[in-house]
């Protein structure tokens, strides 16, 4: 299944909020579920992002989904990329002409 990262960075009403941070991971995990993802890993950064969520779904459009409902609550905002693993992307480049 193809992998996602969602970088997640606090708004103010998201850092002044900080206390509901696990019942925010278990609504993302939920989400996740109900448009056919998993969430694998969730980190808490610092630097540009707050949190990173390490996301596997079916396709981009579900990892869409979860993030504007995620950025709909107004805690966070967000950033979506695809990810490949070693082994997928070794196979992407033997797929070459």
């Amino acid at each position: 299944m193809p992998t996602f990262i969602l970088e997640l960075s606090w708004t103010d009403q998201g850092i002044r909020t900080l206390k509901d941070v696990p019942k925010r991971g278990q609504i993302g995990r939920e989400l996740a579920k109900r448009f056919g993802g998993e969430v694998k890993q969730i980190f808490f950064t610092s630097g540009d992002s707050d949190i990173l969520v390490i996301v596997e779904a079916p396709n981009g459009d579900d990892v869409v989904k979860m993030a504007l409902a995620i950025a709909g609550q107004g805690n966070a905002r967000t950033h979506m990329k695809r990810a490949w693993t070693e082994a997928e992307m070794a196979k992407i480049v033997a797929e070459l002409p």
